[in-house]
């Protein structure tokens, strides 16, 4: 008789077990990117990734560094700038770091926070069969029975989870106590404060603003600035849901700017006195006085505007052969740090019925560049600064005449001129001079350039950061967290009480008392030694009788 067996075709369509064989790599690498260490690793890569934003320039904040640094390192400026060393808060690379850090510190702490529930709603585990084997351990005798006595320890373990079980032995009780699950609470607190930094840090790139202006200090019209729009900013980063449109209006006039100077030259104190206005003050046109400095920004309807720096504005009056003048006062950039030196360009247009064609005109415009010092030192006629105080103000300037590229569309540098302009012939220099306020010099035609005085420019900056509160306070409670974690420590006893057996000369209960500590040891030895006496010794008068070993 032939046994027959049935054939079974596979059905149609993808191969036995596809699925499970592509969800495997899936389950793997979501199990990788959720555990604790893969949460550490990307936390020191986004650490690591935030040095070059410290230590390089970065496009947002000083294009111009950027430019000059790339051109300073032709090797590897273009190569750092390609893969974004130069914008790192804004690359690719830092924002994936970003996410995945993100999601797997959330796909690390939720089963973590299901599994600390768990453990708080179940019973303390039971107690080891040997106790004298553990780390810390304590024998004694209570002439109490095992229930009065169980009794008795748990009300001295008034603050420990405690739960009693039957003993292995007739009449035997044991009761189970642990203690210090606050270190997880802080530790989870911790994490959980962590996400929210990170998205209090995301609100405020997504839903806040940057801008920064230079203004004069001297109440004029150079030395206010309105909050309305993007155009009253020389620099404005906006987050990536905001377009300009919608900023809260305000104003900032700059009347004065004091400062004061070590020895060595570096700042002590400098501060700004301003005049603002917000909310109902635009209607009424009040102004309100306001001692703004440095780590003491004014705040303003959620916008806060800080002092950043401040530097010198030479004021420079062209005077041509009809009579007519043009004035312009336009800040200098400090080139040395300790002393101010600083260097500018300014350019002047000729009127406009002075020649009689416009190339004509063209061609006879009028650049100023060179060195501000505002406590002049002159070694034989090159200027240095021997301070940063102005005490003694000093203009070394070239003066050229040509086309300036006024009229060019292009954008110019107000620090420097493109040097092909000199190089080309279209700019030919008439003078090389230096001069203090007051003092001028004549050009061939009767143009005279003429050095009026100096002003002072603060930088401020408009900052706009929902996010910056809910940071502050996920911040408190890290700190809280972080603190809770290392101090409390996680330790469990049991106290087993066993009744006298049959026919044994001492009717006393037996006393064995173990304890582990479940995290590090530091001081729960100690803490121990202390506890398991206490334990025995109101169930034990005869405390000599009983044996303590560590």
């Amino acid at each position: 008789m032939t046994a027959t067996q049935e054939v079974r075709t596979p059905p149609a369509g993808s191969p036995p077990h596809l699925h499970r064989r592509m969800w495997v790599p899936v389950r793997n690498a979501w199990r990788t990117l959720v555990s604790m260490r893969t949460a550490l690793v990307l936390l020191f890569l986004l650490a690591l990734a935030s040095v070059p934003g410290a230590l390089l320039p970065q496009r947002s904040l000083n294009a111009t560094k950027v430019d000059a640094y790339i051109a300073n390192h032709p090797t590897f400026g273009p190569l750092m700038n390609r893969v974004g060393l130069f914008e790192v808060f804004a690359s690719p690379w830092f924002a994936a770091v970003y996410g995945l850090l993100f999601i797997s510190l959330i796909g690390c702490l939720l089963p973590r926070s299901a599994e600390h529930l768990r453990h708080l709603r179940a019973k303390p585990p039971v107690a080891p069969r040997n106790l004298t084997r553990l780390p810390h351990s304590y024998t004694g005798t209570t002439p109490l029975d095992p229930d009065a006595a169980a009794d008795a320890v748990a009300a001295r373990l008034g603050r420990w989870r405690t739960t009693r079980r039957a003993g292995t032995r007739p009449g035997e009780v044991v009761v189970s106590a642990e203690r210090g699950h606050l270190r997880e609470w802080g530790n989870l607190v911790f994490h959980f404060s962590l996400v929210g930094l990170l998205i209090g840090i995301g609100m405020g790139k997504l839903f806040g603003y940057e801008g920064q202006v230079i203004a004069v200090a001297d109440g004029g019209p150079g030395s206010e600035i309105c909050n309305t729009s993007t155009a009253a900013y020389d620099t404005f980063r906006a987050g990536l849901s905001e377009n300009g449109t919608g900023l809260v209006p305000f104003c900032v006039r700059v009347n004065s700017f004091t400062a004061e100077y070590l020895p060595s030259g570096q700042a002590k104190t400098f501060g700004a006195g301003i005049d603002y206005q917000s909310g109902a003050d635009l209607r009424t046109n009040t102004w309100r006085p306001y001692d703004l400095a440095v780590n003491h920004p004014l705040r303003l309807d959620g916008d806060r505007v800080y002092l950043l720096g401040h530097g010198f504005a030479p004021k420079f009056t062209v005077t041509y052969p009809d009579g007519e003048t043009r004035s312009q006062t336009l800040q200098f950039r400090p080139v040395d740090a300790s002393t101010l030196l600083s260097e500018g360009t300014l350019r002047f247009d000729p009127p406009a019925g002075l020649y009689a064609s416009a190339d004509d005109r063209r061609r006879n415009q009028i650049a100023v560049t060179g060195l501000f010092a505002p406590s002049a030192q002159l070694d034989g006629k090159l200027l240095t600064s021997a301070g940063p105080e102005l005490s003694d103000p000093e203009v070394a300037v070239d003066v050229l005449r040509g086309d300036a590229g006024l009229d060019s569309g292009m954008p110019q540098s107000i620090f420097t001129l493109d040097p092909q302009l000199e190089s080309s012939g279209r700019l030919v220099r008439q003078a090389r001079v230096n001069l203090k306020p007051g003092q001028s010099v004549s050009l061939s035609d009767g143009t005279r350039v003429t050095f009026n005085s100096v002003e002072q420019w603060v930088s401020l900056q408009t900052s706009h950061d929902p996010g910056q509160i809910y940071v502050l306070i996920f911040a408190i409670t890290m700190t809280a967290g972080l603190m809770g974690s290392l101090v409390v420590k996680r330790r469990r006893i049991w106290v087993r009480l066993v009744p006298p057996g049959p026919g044994e000369p001492n009717p006393d209960t037996v006393v064995e008392v173990g304890g582990l500590a479940r995290t590090d040891q530091a001081g729960w030895g100690e803490e121990f030694d202390r506890l398991a006496p206490a334990l025995a010794q109101p169930l034990d008068n005869a405390t000599d009788a009983g044996e303590k070993t560590a």
